[in-house]
């Protein structure tokens, strides 16, 4: 099981085209903190049907987008 599985799971069940959360969110859903980890992991989020999209150090966000078809 991935440590990131409990937010992939949200943003499955989120239900939407796409989102953005703040790292401080990703951390309260996911119960831990975002760490250079989640690069390597991102491509997990592909199983549940969507794709990271920008991820902004600067602004502490990271876009979450549905793979079209996936819908």
């Amino acid at each position: 099981m991935s440590k990131y599985e409990p937010l992939w799971n949200w943003i499955r069940e989120n239900d939407t085209d796409s989102i953005k959360l703040t790292f401080d969110e990703i951390e309260k859903i996911a119960g831990i903190s975002i760490d250079h980890s989640f690069l390597n992991s991102k491509k997990e989020l592909l199983n549940y049907g969507y794709k990271v999209g920008k991820i902004s150090l600067k602004g502490k966000t990271v876009d979450f987008e549905i793979v079209q078809g996936e819908s």
